[in-house]
């Protein structure tokens, strides 16, 4: 499907998709958050190489996480692309992103396996909580590197023993 072929695509069937990943990602945000106590004097450290986040409180680790990479948005070019069309990736960051464009190649959903689109806020934020809803994530994260806004699902949180 190329970025001008939409005719197949059921914008409601894509707005109630988007909608109910929506709440689902506001709801396991917020208990993510809670849950854990992720607010406050946190830090976190994080790497792409073993796709591994950790969080910590007075220099003591309380929890790890399993980062899958969403995709990014070049800042400069305005450009947002999907982590599985990324080749610079690590393949540990990718974790099972190709579900999320084989769901929307299934389901003619035309943002999903696009190789990449123009920036726009609204369809990254979408885009970023349907894949959040197909890979069951637990949480989403994002960060700022340069001149590249990086996406993230947070998966297999764990506590880490006392």
């Amino acid at each position: 499907m190329t970025v001008d072929d939409r005719s197949k695509h059921d914008h409601s069937d894509w707005e109630a998709v988007v909608l109910a990943a929506r709440e689902r990602a506001r709801s396991r945000q917020a208990l993510m958050v809670e849950r854990f106590g992720l607010s406050g004097d946190v830090r976190y450290d994080w790497s792409m190489n073993d796709a591994r986040i950790t969080w910590s409180r007075g220099g003591k680790v309380f929890l790890t996480g399993r980062l899958t990479v969403i995709g990014s948005v070049s800042v400069a070019q305005q450009t947002w692309l999907w982590s599985w069309a990324n080749e610079s990736l690590p393949h540990a960051a990718l974790g099972d992103m190709e579900k999320v464009r084989q769901f929307g190649e299934e389901n003619d959903y035309p943002a999903l396996p696009w190789p990449g689109f123009t920036y726009d806020p609204e369809l990254v934020a979408e885009a970023r909580m349907v894949a959040a809803s197909v890979l069951d994530a637990d949480g989403l994260w994002a960060e700022l590197m340069d001149d590249v806004q990086l996406h993230f699902m947070i998966h297999d949180l764990a506590l880490t023993a006392e």
